[in-house]
Formats: C-alpha cells, structure tokens, sequence
C-alpha cells in the first residue's frame, strides 16, 4: 500500500493479504487443489501421530528418527505449491517449474531418510555424491525460503555461507579470518548432521511448535476467536475508547490461538478498527492500537510465539520456567496498552458507544475475577483429577476422559439455549454491544482445551508437545461434535447431518495449520545455516570481541547495539528466525560482557530480550508488516501507522532493558509474597511510565511532572540503583583473606569472585565476575573443594589452577589461558553486604506520585474529570 493509496481493503482483499504472508498466495481449484489438500491433511496428520503416546507403536522408528527430514520435504513442497516464486508467477494453478522445485526440494530434505545406511556406514561424513546433493538441497531450500520469507533471510544465510567457504581468503580482516572448509565438511555439517539445517530449531519446529499452531488453527475453526471478541466487546465496549480497550483485550485472547501477528490484525481488526475510528480515533491511530495489542499477543502465556519453544532447547529450562519468567512482564505490558488507549480517549474526550452505564472500577474487578477465576480454575484441577487417580489408580485415564466428555456436553448444552454467534457488521449505522451475561454461555466449552492445555503443561508438566497433543485431540472431539450436539439440544431436524459439517471443519481445520506452519518450518529450517556456521567457524568469539569492541565494553550500549541489531534483521526476518539469528550471535556475548562488569546476567533474561525486540519488528517502520495489514483495514498511512504503533509499543521497549538489570521482573528467585510485591509495584510503574511517554496522568503533564513521572517509574522498577548510592550492596575481602572469607560465610551466602588472566584467544588480560554461592558443608577446605577452586597462594596474590574439566567452575572459566607466561588469579573478592530493603526506595517514590496526581487534579477540567470517570 502507498501514501497515495490508503484505501480501506474488502474482506477478500485483507483475506488475500494474511494468506500471502502467511499460508501462501495461491489456492488452485479442481483435482489439483484436492491433492494439495490432502498433502496438507497428511502432515498434519503425521505430525499428530508423531506427539501421541502411541507413537512408538503406530509409526515406524526410521520414520520417528528422521521427523525432521520429513517436516522440512512437506514444508517444500508446500511451499513450492502455494506461495507463487514470481509475481507474474499464475495463482490458480501450478507452473511446471513449481512441480520440479516442489518435489525435488522434498526429495533431497529426505536425503538423509533414503540413504540413512550409507550415511551411519561411513561415520556421518559426506562423500562426493553426498556434499552434491546437500548443495542441491540448501539451494533449493533457499528457493523455498525465498519464496515464503522474503529475499532477507536467503541473503543472509547465503553471506554466512560464504563465510564457511572464503573465510580464509586474504580479503576476509584478520579479526575474523578463519581456516576455511571444504565442500565436502561444509555439507557434511550443514546438511547431513544435526548441527545445520536438520538441528535444534528444526527439531522444535517439528516437535512442538507444529502442535501449538495446529492448536490455534483448529481453536479459530471452531469459532473461538469470534467468542473471544464479543466477549471483550460486551464487557469493554461501553467504556469511553471501549473499542480500543475491547481490541487490546481481545487480541491478547486471540493470541492465544494465532501465532501470527498479521493474522491477529486481521481477525480481531476488521471489526475493531472501523469502532474505533468512530468513536474518535484516526485511521493511523486505531491501526495502531490494533498493532500494538496484536504484536504483543506473541509474549502473552501461557501459548507464546514459537521462539518460546526455541528458548526451551536453548536455555535448558522447561517450558513452565520459561512462561513463569515471561508471564509478568507480558501481563503489565497488556495493562498499560489497555491505560494508553484510556489516556487516548480521555484527551480527546471521546464518546461512548452505547448507553450502558457501568463504572470502570466495577468493570475491572469483573474483569479481574474472570481472569483469577480462569487461573484458580486451572490450578484447581489437579486436586478432583489427584482424587480419581487415587481411587481409581488402573482406569483412571478412561474415568477422567468420561468426566471431560460429560462436562463438555454440559457447557454445550448452555451453549444451545443462547443463539449462536454471528459476526457483527461494524458499520452498521446502530452498534449494539453485546451483553455478556447473555453470550458467555454461548463458548464457556472453548475454554476447556485451553484448561487443559495449561493443566498439562503447569501441573502435570508434561512436555509442550504432549501437552499441546491431548488439547489438541480434544479440539478434534469439539469440532466433529459442537454443532451436532447443539442441532440435538435445540430439537432441529437432521442433527446427526450436522455430524458432516464438523467433519469438514475439522479437516479444513487441520489443513489450515499445515499451511500455517510452511513458513516457520522453512524460517527454522534456513536459520539453522547461521546457526550452523556459527559452531563450524567459531564466529561467535569473534562476534562477541567485535561487538565488546564497539561498545567499548559499556553493557548499556552492547543491549542497545543488540536491540538495533534485532530491529533491523526483524525488518526482513519472521520473528522466529530473527530470534534463533541474534540469539546465536549474540546473548554469549551479552551474558560475558555482563559478567566482566560484575552483572550476573541470568541466560533467560537475555534470551527474553533478544524476543521481546524480534517482535518488535512486526512493529517497526519502513517494514512492520503487522502495520500495513492494520493499515490496510483502517485505510490509513502505513507508516505512520507503524511510527504511532512503536511509539504505543514503547513500554516493550523499556521493559527488556528494565528485567536485564531487575530479574525480580522475571520472578527468578522471588518467594510467593515477594512475587505479588513485584506484580503490584511493576503495575504502577508501567502505568507511570505510560503516563510519562503519553505526556498525561489525570490532566495534561507538565515538562517537570513528566521527567518527575519518569524518575518515579525508574525508581520503581530498580530501586536498588538508588539504594546501593545509600549503602553498598558489597564488601570488599582481599584476594588473600578468600579462603577465611569462604569459611566463615553461612550457607547459601554468594560471594563475587573476580578472576583476571589472559584470554586463551587473544592472550590479553582480561576480568570476570564469577558468583559463588557458598555450599552446605564444614569448613574452608571441604567448601573450596566442592566449589571446585585449586588455589596456590605467593604472598597477597592468590593464584588459580585450572578447574577440572565439565565442573560448573570449568565451564565459566574455560576462556581463560592457565598455561601462558602470566597466570591466572583472584584480584578481587566481594561478599554480600548487610544492607537496607531496597523496597524502601518505593515510599519516597509513591510520595512524590501522590504530590503529582494531587496537583494535577487540582487542574483537571470538569469534562475531562467527567471522561475520566466513563
């Protein structure tokens, strides 16, 4: 779309542009289009049986072994089927080249699978033959990736690629030469080991992230996301800027269910966005809204976008610690989107739509009780399921899956006593808002695949493939039934007819998700090109000297040289590739560079820092694609759409730098009553925050009360900056005193070891901030030996032998030289100490909050008090 053309697109046209980019541009008719189809419905299908239980017993271990080489064949070929290689390239039918490109892609991605013998006989090295068809394979890979992600991520794949082959020319600076590989090595690794293509992002796409987007497909299908909608509509809808509090509530739902930011846009934005404009905002500013709450949808849990899953491999924690870390700053994140539209239409003093009176106090505690309600509901499972189990420990699972089925007949029956749920025309000349007390009966049993979902993965935990299977199986159960059961319960004629409808709703369903995941299985699949030659060529040392280069080792400025880098990839990348990409390159080096600024650094953190700024990309002008398809519904400005969205998304800017330096943020290491402290005390900041960048709190701000409002937020979100200027979070210990400094400490206690020595690349010295936490054990001795510390002491300098191989204090060690001229030692020791609360740091804080919101309501307008008040 251009500046000159910013028309409002038909339903089709804007149905055209999410399949575009989403699950491809062409759909032939007739037998063709069948067979396509039924290609789709076989992968699906695989993929089902592959996260079963009975996997070991329906398919075959070869088959099993080599899922990945599968995933990626249908993935190509797909892709070669339905997205079109050229512009002119013909969208209702199929070129012959595009039959070539299709099968042979799908031939060579199971290279591995048809010459597995030959592989495993001569060790999993390539010969001649092999290495030929592994290139064949990666170029038509990136034929397929070029065709589904842009010429982007083919570009930089190709550039990492010749880095493996010319690294070692003279053109190439020293600083990042290297000794350059064969044909043979080079696709070897990339193409026929785990380490390239075929590795650890494949692997995830194929494992987990195929079963949550199938989930979300069949979910959508079964009409979720209308419900969803309607329901945040009936309960917002009548508040002043109702449309745009309904948009960010309701997207932030259906999040759940698309993985796509451009689909979320779509879904929830042709009915959101033309209420909005008609209550006050512009084009670009409810496209915006729109954008903001959509591309935000990927950080909600407990179903994140796929690179969530990615952390779960890369990180080594399990998918429950990873949505526990995220769930805070996403949940204030929404919170403040749903505030900035509030201060939007309090400005502007907007109308309402309607004439409900119901006070915004009352509307968020219901709203509050419904979304506790949901988690204690959850929660609460275990203990009915704990009791079944126990009295029934052999037939359990056949008593519990009777006792779902009753209950989800039971909610349908509800359902069938309200009509069903039709999507509202917003331009009708009259919008009546839905009334919830009359449809939430109309989709209570869209809940349950979610209850399980979250029962599996939080209470059983369960892997997230499993989990996301028994949803899922359930969903297939929801669509052959919901209208069949509903025509019975409502005494209609012909109900066991109905039974074919939901059979097509389901296979269209599956056929949907199949289609949905062509794009991520190729993103993961050509990333792990990058990821590939990063642990061929050993780049990413090289990466991380360049870049403690270029910040001149100050970590504030590496964050934001890696929050650029991320916005700039993400300009031409999908989300989960820019993710694995930057994340590959660059959290080693976050992480070490923090480490030599005495800043432990959790892994997690930075992972969550390096997604949270991919997603913004979605956002971010000249390319936000999420923009133009909001722009394309509103009839706006694309860009300017996209600069108004990142200025709404600047709370997302903010928070990765803030759960950085703060992890409470992350509730790593916070008790119950300290995790509530967190929610409540983040929840003011971001709304200060907000208040701050939207330059109003309850009037318009002045210069002083907005660089007052967001001193209040900093010090809220990191009141130990200001505590540790009142009293200094360590103690200083000679390196001499460390073994008596080990041995008096109490258990659990953390010392800070720095170690300096020469950098077993470059031999230059360097330091390193090493946590101990001291263990459970007698004396000095017993203590330093546990923790791994070999110590020769020469006067006041305490030398360190190597660490044994594989120990925890090996591995941060292992960048160290320990056999150059000049040794490595301890220069110097902190230890915690005795210090204030930094919670503290919150009274004067609030203080002067309430002197602020003081003065402004002394200067509130009475219309303005009055919209407050709506």
């Amino acid at each position: 779309m251009t500046q000159t053309d910013n028309r409002t697109l038909s339903e089709q046209e804007l149905q055209e542009l999410v399949a575009a980019s989403d699950s491809g541009a062409r759909s032939p008719t007739g037998a063709i289009g069948t067979a396509i189809a039924v290609v789709a419905l076989v992968w699906s299908v695989f993929q089902v049986l592959l996260a079963s239980p009975a996997a070991p017993y329906i398919l075959p271990g070869d088959l099993i072994n080599n899922s990945r080489q599968i995933h990626l064949a249908f993935a190509v070929f797909l892709a070669a089927m339905a997205y079109p290689l050229f512009k002119s390239s013909p969208r209702h039918r199929i070129p012959w080249y595009d039959w070539v490109l299709g099968l042979g892609g799908a031939f060579l991605a199971l290279y591995g699978y048809f010459f597995y013998e030959k592989i495993v006989a001569a060790g999993g090295l390539a010969d001649a033959a092999d290495a030929n068809f592994a290139l064949a394979g990666l170029t038509l890979l990136f034929i397929a990736a070029y065709r589904t992600l842009g010429p982007v991520m083919v570009i930089l794949a190709i550039v990492f690629l010749c880095y493996v082959f010319f690294g070692s020319s003279e053109w190439v600076p020293d600083q990042i030469r290297w000794a350059g590989a064969s044909l043979r090595k080079a696709m070897s690794h990339m193409w026929i080991t785990s380490e390239g293509v075929f590795g650890i992002a494949l692997g995830v796409s194929t494992k987990f992230v195929f079963l949550f987007v199938l989930f979300g497909a069949l979910l959508d299908k079964a009409g979720a996301g209308n419900y969803f909608i309607k329901m945040a509509f009936g309960a917002l809808g009548h508040l002043r800027g109702g449309p745009a509090k309904a948009a960010v509530v309701g997207s932030a739902a259906t999040g759940l269910i698309s993985g796509s930011s451009i689909a979320n846009v779509v879904t929830t934005g042709t009915f959101t966005i033309p209420l909005m404009k008609r209550v006050g905002f512009s084009a670009e500013k409810a496209g915006s809204v729109e954008v903001a709450s959509s591309v935000n949808g990927q950080i909600m849990p407990p179903v994140m976008g796929a690179a969530a899953f990615l952390m779960v491999e890369y990180v080594g924690i399990s998918y429950v610690e990873v949505i526990t870390h995220a769930f805070l700053p996403a949940v204030i994140s929404y919170i403040a989107l749903v505030y900035i539209v509030h201060l939007e239409a309090v400005k502007n003093n907007m109308p309402t739509i309607g004439n409900k009176v119901v006070s915004m106090g009352r509307t968020i505690g219901g709203m509050f009780a419904f979304f506790a309600g949901f988690a204690v509901l959850c929660y609460a499972t275990q203990y009915p399921v704990g009791w079944v189990v126990s009295l029934f420990p052999s037939g359990s699972g056949w008593i519990l899956a009777a006792l779902l089925g009753l209950i989800y007949v039971a909610l349908v029956y509800l359902a069938a006593q309200v009509p069903d749920l039709e999507p509202d025309d917003p331009n009708a000349e009259v919008v009546e808002l839905p009334e919830v007390a009359r449809i939430y009966k109309s989709g209570l049993y869209y809940l349950l695949p979610i209850i399980v979902l979250v029962y599996f993965l939080m209470i059983e935990r369960k892997s997230p493939g499993l989990s996301a299977f028994w949803a899922t199986f359930l969903l297939f159960g929801i669509l052959l039934t919901q209208k069949t059961l509903k025509a019975m319960f409502r005494g209609e004629d012909n109900s066991i007819g109905r039974l074919r409808d939901g059979v097509i709703d389901l296979i269209e369903g599956m056929i949907d998700g199949a289609r949905n995941m062509i794009g991520i299985g190729l993103a993961t699949a050509t990333a792990g090109i990058i990821v590939g030659t990063v642990s061929l060529t050993g780049i990413g040392q090289v990466m991380a000297d360049f870049v403690e280069f270029l910040s001149g080792g100050n970590l504030i400025l590496m964050l934001i040289f890696v929050a650029i880098l991320s916005l700039i990839l993400g300009m031409g990348l999908p989300t989960t590739a820019n993710y694995i990409v930057v994340s590959s390159l660059m959290v080693a080096v976050v992480v070490e560079l923090g480490a030599q600024s005495g800043l432990i650094v959790p892994l997690i953190a930075v992972h969550l820092f390096v997604f949270y700024f991919g997603i913004m990309a979605d956002v971010t002008p000249p390319v936000g694609l999420a923009s133009f398809a909001a722009a394309a519904v509103s009839g706006g400005d694309a860009i300017r759409t996209g600069f108004t969205a990142f200025f709404y998304s600047l709370r997302t800017v903010a928070l990765p730098f803030v759960f950085i330096f703060n992890t409470d943020l992350l509730l790593i290491d916070v008790t119950w009553t300290q995790g509530i402290i967190v929610f409540v005390v983040a929840t003011i900041g971001i709304l200060v925050f907000t208040a701050a960048t939207m330059g109003w709190f309850f009037a318009r701000n002045r210069i002083w009360e907005t660089v007052a409002l967001l001193v209040i937020a900093f010090a809220l979100f990191r009141p130990g900056v200001f505590m540790n200027q009142i009293q200094p979070p360590f103690e200083d210990v000679a390196p001499a005193a460390f073994s008596e400094a080990v041995g008096n400490a109490s258990p659990s206690d953390q010392l800070r070891v720095i170690i300096s020595g020469p950098d077993f690349d470059t031999l230059e010295m360097k330091d390193l901030t090493v946590p101990v936490t001291i263990p459970d054990v007698e004396g000095a001795d017993a203590r330093l030996d546990q923790l791994g510390f070999m110590l020769v002491t020469e006067g006041d300098t305490v030398i360190l032998e190597e660490p044994l191989f594989g120990t925890e204090l090996g591995n941060a060690l292992d960048s160290f030289d320990f056999y150059g001229d000049n040794p490595v030692s301890i220069s110097a020791v902190r230890a915690t100490a005795q210090q204030l609360p930094k919670e503290l740091i919150f009274i004067p804080a609030l203080l002067l909050l309430a002197l602020i919101m003081w003065l402004q309501t002394r200067r509130v307008t009475p219309a303005v008090r009055e919209g407050e008040m709506a």
